[in-house]
């Protein structure tokens, strides 16, 4: 599976060329990441877990760097659904409950918390982590351009900026801070992120 730029606008994951079993990849990729970090990541181990030739890997993709951006970009654990609930407060709020999945699932805080916590210190896995973040905002600006469209927020209100505000704060109080991850907080922060940038008089 791959994403299709064509279908940004609703989040659709569309079916491209690659091989036969290139979730599995992805997804063997990702957990040797988080078990061994980025260093000790290699095409060969990466072979070795997911049973592909490691030929077929490295026809598919260059580098581990290529691999490890197309693994965080369409493996399953990774993907969040854009959601569509008629409002802009209700959108940010599904989005902050997906956010948040990522960073306390099992399956998933190990792989975001290792390409975070390495990025600042490996170039070539930042630059993996920026197109990443790239990716999801292109997926997300449908929400905004949904909720300028109904008067809800301002046409230029930047998306980067509601995004990191919403996701900083999770990152802040899950991850950094230990707290537990609950609803009430994700409404918390999205009521304020929604009064602070509402298009209508308070």
């Amino acid at each position: 599976m791959s994403y299709d730029q064509g279908a940004a606008a609703e989040g659709i994951y569309c079916p491209a060329p690659g091989p036969r079993k290139a979730e599995t990849i992805y997804l063997c990729a990702l957990e040797l990441l988080a078990r061994d970090g980025y260093d000790d990541l290699t095409m060969e181990a990466v072979a070795r877990r997911s049973g592909v030739n490691k030929t077929t890997l490295y026809r598919w993709w260059p580098s581990k760097d290529a691999l490890l951006a197309a693994a965080l970009t369409v493996a399953a654990p990774l993907r969040i659904s854009i959601p569509d609930t008629g409002t802009f407060e209700g959108d940010l709020t599904a989005l902050g409950l997906e956010i948040g999945r990522l960073l306390t699932a099992e399956d998933t805080s190990p792989i975001v918390t290792a390409v975070l916590s390495a990025s600042a210190s490996r170039p070539e896995l930042a630059s993996v982590g920026h197109r990443f973040f790239s990716d999801r905002l292109e997926r997300e600006q449908v929400i905004f351009d949904r909720a300028a469209a109904r008067g809800e927020i301002p046409a230029g209100l930047d998306p980067a900026v509601v995004v990191d505000l919403l996701a900083g704060s999770l990152w802040t109080h899950l991850v950094l801070r230990g707290d537990g991850f609950s609803e009430s907080y994700v409404r918390t922060v999205v009521g304020v992120i929604v009064r602070g940038t509402s298009a209508r008089p308070a």
